[in-house]
């Protein structure tokens, strides 16, 4: 057995051709989790052979649009091929709030799509299957595929003013995966974090950059993602086994800036396995 955690987008806002908005995939035998769905997720998965139908679960992080956006492209595609997979809707866990009337609507621009496609094929509208929770102060367990085999727990993070921003714990036979989400360095995903064999978490120059974007927009931004910096510090204080950055600010176009990325993880203390990474970069945990 083997847990693979695969970056299915490590993408910003603005556009990439080479990085695709935000999203992590942890497949453990017939078991395929995405978290988020960032821009161009549906294309990404398919690179990797998976489809839509594959996934047993959606686990979204927060509601800002860079990692939402490719939620309807999952769902709707999903049931367009049911007639052939028989998988039936997906299944999106999200913390319960903003993220109720997101499920309620995210299908509505599709309603002639659906009215012509039902017309000839489809017996059924698109649906999906929520699974909301309240945000979690401390780590909970949110969700369980039905066999028992993988669990995953949630804890509210730090990316105020978002509202209702959590971190993922997924824990397989084999392995454990923390996906931060977007979020300032903090304690709540240092404990989730603990002892954790990867964790993926989001990256921001803020310390080095920081002077350069003093009075700009880039300034408050900053101000709510994870400093590399402080990030290294965070990873050798929780102790996992490797750290894989993602949803990096701002994106790598050379060596040196990935170098750069990894000079200040070091600069924080963190002394393991480091992957700053590209779209479908993947780690393999256990046999």
């Amino acid at each position: 057995m083997s847990t693979t955690v695969t970056l299915t987008g490590t993408g910003v806002p603005f556009p990439s051709a080479d990085r695709a908005g935000a999203g992590t995939l942890i497949r453990h035998e017939d078991i395929a989790i995405q978290v988020d769905a960032g821009r161009g997720t549906t294309l990404r998965l398919a690179g990797l052979g998976v489809l839509p139908s594959d996934l047993s679960a959606l686990l979204l992080t927060h509601l800002h649009s860079d990692h939402v956006v490719d939620v309807a492209d999952l769902v709707h595609t999903r049931w367009v091929r049911d007639h052939l997979t028989g998988s039936g809707p997906l299944e999106v866990v999200a913390s319960d709030g903003h993220a109720r009337r997101f499920l309620d609507r995210v299908l509505d621009a599709y309603e002639y799509d659906v009215a012509v496609r039902r017309e000839h094929v489809q017996e059924n509208p698109p649906s999906l299957v929520p699974t909301l929770f309240e945000l979690p102060e401390v780590p909970t367990e949110v969700w369980a595929d039905p066999s028992g085999r993988v669990r995953v727990e949630a804890v509210r993070v730090r990316h105020e003013p978002v509202e209702q921003a959590v971190a993922y714990r997924i824990t397989t036979p084999d392995a454990v995966v923390v996906v931060s989400g977007d979020t300032r360095v903090c304690d709540e995903v240092q404990d989730l974090a603990r002892g954790a064999d990867v964790l993926v978490h989001e990256a921001c120059r803020a310390s080095s950059l920081g002077p350069f974007v003093e009075g700009t927009a880039f300034e408050t931004i900053f101000s709510y993602h994870a400093d590399t910096v402080a990030l290294g510090e965070l990873a050798a204080k929780a102790g996992v086994g490797r750290l894989v950055l993602t949803h990096l600010i701002p994106a790598p176009e050379t060596e040196e800036d990935r170098a750069a990325y990894e000079r200040e993880v070091r600069e924080g203390g963190w002394t393991g396995p480091l992957l700053v990474g590209s779209d479908l970069d993947s780690v393999v945990v256990g046999k």
